[in-house]
């Protein structure tokens, strides 16, 4: 027992049995998104009646997005991250592929707005229209832009000495997440809503199968290799009954089937769309007779 002390100092004031982490730099960022999203919500309800401006099927996409960021960051996972390569992965991909999607599908800026006083209201609407704001905001969710930007931030990462230094600098270690769930809200942002959705989801297929082939392919490079390239401090793989290039590879089999194959199966699930409301239903209904069309 008298080691006690000096395992929770080791990992910090912010780690509490069973291995949660509360440090302030999570759950004060998740805490006041919740609170300004539901406080929004309520306010909006009350002034325009229930379900005018958010649905219940955005509640709950919003509440399916925070609860993985949640899942991500404060639970067991990201402690377990710190030592075992596999759980690192996953933690990642639960940023990326479980919490972005719903998140974006929620739309919960216009909600968050709502918690805002009238006057604030108004002067965060006139800023967002700004020149200078609406020129970076359209570049950075122009799909292409935004989909090479998730790619960066996939592959650079994954760099040994980057991996290394995310590991070892808790600041780095947030930076890393940080990027990884920034440029994956503008991935799925810019694939789902605005100018990709108005063309149909055409644009959003093609980045969807590029963002799963690459990912896939890196996913494939750690899956297969016969070398230990990322061995995180402290490994915890003999615990699991790994050896630190079993914990590699599994880890990277994760993002080479799972996280790929998600990015696949939400590319056919636009492809349905873009097939049942583009150009080749527009063109079918304008070459059929109108006899036969009515």
């Amino acid at each position: 027992m008298p080691l006690a002390p000096a395992v929770a100092l080791a990992h910090g004031a912010d780690q509490v049995p069973g291995g949660w982490s509360l440090s302030g730099i999570t759950a004060i960022p998740l805490g006041l998104a919740l609170l300004l999203y539901l406080g929004g919500m309520a306010r909006l309800w009350r002034r325009a009646g229930v379900e005018r401006g958010v649905a219940w099927w955005q509640l709950a996409c919003f509440a399916t997005g925070w609860a993985a960021l949640a899942a991500a960051l404060v639970s067991p996972l990201h402690e377990l991250g710190e030592r075992l390569f596999t759980a690192h992965m996953i933690e990642h991909e639960v940023l990326m592929v479980a919490a972005a999607p719903p998140l974006v599908l929620s739309r919960p800026l216009g909600a968050m707005l709502w918690a805002f006083p009238h006057a604030m209201r108004r002067r965060l609407a006139r800023g967002a229209r700004w020149p200078v704001v609406r020129m970076a905001w359209r570049g950075l969710t122009e799909p292409a832009s935004a989909t090479i930007l998730h790619g960066l931030a996939i592959w650079s990462w994954h760099i040994p000495v980057l991996f290394d230094a995310a590991i070892a600098s808790e600041p780095v270690h947030w930076l890393q997440h940080f990027s990884f769930l920034a440029s994956a809200l503008l991935f799925w942002w810019a694939l789902l809503n605005g100018r990709a959705r108005r063309r149909g989801y055409g644009a959003s297929v093609f980045y969807l199968f590029f963002t799963s082939t690459h990912s896939g392919l890196l996913g494939a490079i750690l899956a297969l290799s016969k070398n230990e390239m990322f061995v995180p401090r402290h490994s915890a793989a003999a615990q699991w009954s790994l050896t630190a290039l079993e914990d590699q590879q599994l880890g990277g089999l994760i993002m080479w089937v799972g996280a790929a194959a998600f990015y696949l199966a939400a590319a056919l699930i636009l492809a349905a769309f873009w097939i049942e409301t583009g150009p080749y239903t527009e063109k079918k209904a304008a070459d059929t007779p109108s006899s036969v069309q009515n």
